[in-house]
């Protein structure tokens, strides 16, 4: 071992953490150029995104010719609309100048840093990286599936409404650290999050509306998922015994003040309620997250929860090409004005 590197290693060893990630992210895309997007990504990113035929993002037409090169990547012509497009077109990565940092940044998202740690590593501003954190999960959140199956498990968490990031707050003082409601128990302050979830682990988790939910809203969110042989499970709340009623739903309703947790020694729902615990612990890491925003955090967190959290090469690769398989047309502006919506 020659003294040079010998002083190198002593010198890693002194880094922090941060510094150790940001060495470690250099020299995986020097190594390896498949941590990069170019190549052999691209090309399964172009092949997911037109898994159904290769088309016009702009029109839909699948009168299409190729139309050149611009920086580096293939153009493409529309002969319908004449307009041109690459492969990123209406991606989250569309007019993105610095592509080969997304594997870093999204290796530290599935890892739970925070924007300025993730900075520090991916080598991006962390304004930009939080443009970036909401254009991927504005993909994300479309992912879908059709139906329940068998138990559907039924309940809601709450989280304080907030407006983080904005200036010049009216109607209330500014909290600090999160801060308290001014009333207590379940209130109009709080944004109710809805999550169902089969014995499949098929998953539904949106933001609801403010305070206790109401049978049209759990309609609004998971009606379209149910079906007569689904076996609803929920707490004692009433909006659920009217809607099950209504929907001819066989149901069960748990009620804590019994003490008994499971009936029949199958129907509860501690599934349910640990995706709440989970879902809690894991987004009391950013310190309060903006009501807005909270749709595209949900998406994250099923994502990272349905694989361990892991960080490993192929949920990497997962998820960026899952959110590369739906449009969006967002943009740093939309973005930041962007509004709840319930």
């Amino acid at each position: 071992m020659s003294k040079a590197f010998s002083n190198l290693l002593k010198y890693l060893g002194k880094l922090n953490p941060t510094q150790k990630e940001k060495v470690y992210q250099w020299l995986k895309r020097y190594i390896d150029p498949a941590s990069s997007v170019s190549g052999r990504l691209i090309d399964e990113m172009r092949e997911t995104r037109f898994k159904e035929g290769f088309e016009c993002p702009h029109c839909a037409s699948e009168f299409i010719v190729r139309f050149g090169k611009y920086s580096g990547r293939q153009r493409y012509k529309c002969k319908c609309c004449l307009k041109t497009f690459n492969d990123m077109t209406n991606t989250a990565l569309y007019r993105t100048r610095k592509s080969n940092e997304w594997i870093a940044f999204i290796e530290c998202m599935i890892k739970g840093y925070s924007l300025r740690k993730s900075a520090d590593i991916v080598g991006v501003t962390w304004v930009t990286l939080f443009y970036w954190r909401h254009k991927l999960l504005n993909a994300l959140k479309q992912m879908d599936f059709d139906q329940f199956q068998g138990i559907v498990e039924v309940d809601e968490t709450y989280f304080l409404y907030s407006e983080k990031g904005k200036r010049n707050i009216d109607r209330r003082k500014p909290r600090k650290r999160g801060g308290k409601a001014n009333h207590r128990g379940i209130s109009r302050e709080q944004v109710c999050v809805l999550v169902a979830r089969d014995r499949a682990k098929s998953t539904v988790s949106k933001v609801t509306c403010m305070g206790r939910v109401v049978k049209t809203q759990v309609e609004k969110v998971i009606g379209s998922k149910l079906h007569s042989e689904n076996v609803l499970v929920t707490d004692a709340w009433r909006a659920y015994k009217t809607y099950a009623k209504e929907k001819g739903l066989e149901h069960y309703r748990i009620k804590s003040t019994d003490g008994k947790h499971v009936i029949k020694g199958i129907y509860h729902i501690q599934n349910v309620n640990g995706v709440h615990s989970r879902l809690k612990q894991w987004i009391d890491r950013f310190k309060g997250v903006a009501s807005k925003y909270l749709d595209n955090y949900l998406a994250w967190f099923l994502f990272v929860d349905k694989r361990g959290h892991e960080s490993s090469k192929q949920n990497i690769k997962d998820m960026l090409l899952s959110s590369f398989s739906y449009e969006t047309n967002d943009t740093y502006e939309s973005i930041r004005i962007s509004k709840l919506i319930l």
